[in-house]
């Protein structure tokens, strides 16, 4: 009975709230324009001609999004929850699919020999292996171990850099700023907004592009675009007032692929133009996204309740696996220099393969191993 009483508070303090389903499907209405914006990627002679233009901004919107469900998750949790519960939960939550993704990139590196990469067939298993362990724990690979050419901290999945800031991020919840006041917390939120937009507008590339080298420059980016997205998300959290807003996915939805595809802003020579425009979507727009998605309401058992669901669990593991296939049709593509309308049949069957391998990674590797790892590490003994 004793042994029954103690476990009682620990269940209380790890079991999960009820999801708002629509910011779960904005989540992987996000991850879903990522792999089309990296697909026509490929085909552009830079990021003025770019097709679906600021995709990339779906990274500082998922940071915002992060930071907002982490503070609805724990802030009221932290009188019956340790640090040591917290940084269990979110390793359970992300780690497995770190590691997948890490996996799956090795095994389709050497597939990507290319013109783009030359000396990946020059590259030894044994150090691409190396990458691959180091890469599982989401520590940066310094620019001496870069084996494909592109100076990334994760060589093998790309996309790892923002999850080594979201975990950057989340150590700072935990560690301090959970304990802000509201007063405190705006105060950081102003300050890193001010450094995102004058990083945006002086950048020389007229964007908030980044973040992904172990080097000073870019991990100043980094940082810049973790910082304001990630608490501006907390502080929405904790300030904001919801409404009762009707068909709020649909709008959201639109919204969010109008600023992810709106055409290049400014032309060569007004560079800024650009950056002020990715500066201020996501200081505004993206908080007003997520306060709207916040807001509206799904009846249960409607059709869309489960598309918002399916995009919800798909999210992640598009997010996370898709690189490793993007980086062979990126080659393949740097090749045999195919037009975009006769490359359409390959990137629409590796778009396609890409949510196929996210949606069985989820179902056979993911939620099993993440059920086996609560029971293991959180369930009270």
């Amino acid at each position: 009975m004793k042994a029954q009483l103690l476990s009682e508070p620990k269940a209380a303090v790890l079991s999960t709230k009820p999801h708002y389903a629509i910011l779960d499907g904005l989540r992987g209405v996000a991850a879903l324009l990522v792999v089309a914006f990296h697909l026509f990627e490929a085909h552009a002679t830079s990021h003025l001609d770019q097709i679906i233009n600021h995709g990339y901004l779906a990274v500082d919107f998922f940071f915002l999004l992060s930071g907002f469900v982490i503070g609805y998750a724990y802030d009221d949790r932290w009188g019956q929850m340790t640090l040591k519960d917290f940084f269990k939960v979110r390793l359970i939550r992300l780690q497995p699919l770190v590691v997948l993704g890490m996996i799956i990139g090795a095994l389709f590196f050497y597939f990507q020999d290319s013109t783009l990469w030359p000396t990946i067939s020059e590259v030894p298993v044994w150090k691409m292996l190396l990458v691959m362990v180091i890469g599982f724990t989401l520590l940066p690979v310094p620019i001496s171990m870069d084996i494909r050419g592109w100076q990334e901290m994760h060589p093998l999945d790309g996309p790892g850099w923002s999850l080594f800031f979201e975990y950057i991020a989340n150590l700072l919840y935990a560690l301090g700023v959970r304990k802000f006041s509201k007063t405190a917390l705006s105060v950081l939120v102003v300050l890193a907004g001010a450094a995102l937009i004058h990083f945006a507008v002086t950048n020389t590339t007229g964007d908030v592009i980044g973040g992904w080298s172990l080097e000073p420059t870019q991990l100043r980016i980094g940082f810049t675009r973790m910082m304001y997205p990630f608490f501006a998300g907390l502080l929405l959290c904790r300030v904001a007032t919801l409404a009762a807003v009707k068909h709020a996915f649909l709008w959201c939805s639109l919204l969010l692929a109008l600023v992810l595809a709106f055409p290049r802003v400014g032309s060569a020579e007004h560079l800024w133009l650009n950056g002020l425009y990715d500066s201020l979507n996501i200081v505004f727009v993206f908080p007003l996204i997520v306060w709207l998605g916040a807001s509206g309401q799904l009846a249960g058992g409607t059709s869309a309740t489960r598309l918002c669901k399916f995009l919800g669990d798909i999210s992640y593991p598009v997010y996370i696996t898709h690189y490793p296939l993007i980086y062979t049709y990126t080659g393949w593509v740097s090749t045999h220099k195919p037009s975009l309308q006769q490359a359409l049949p390959v990137a629409l069957f590796t778009f396609a393969a890409i949510v196929l391998l996210a949606y069985a990674c989820l179902r056979l590797y993911d939620e099993p191993v993440r059920r086996w790892l609560r029971n293991k590490l959180l369930a009270a003994r």
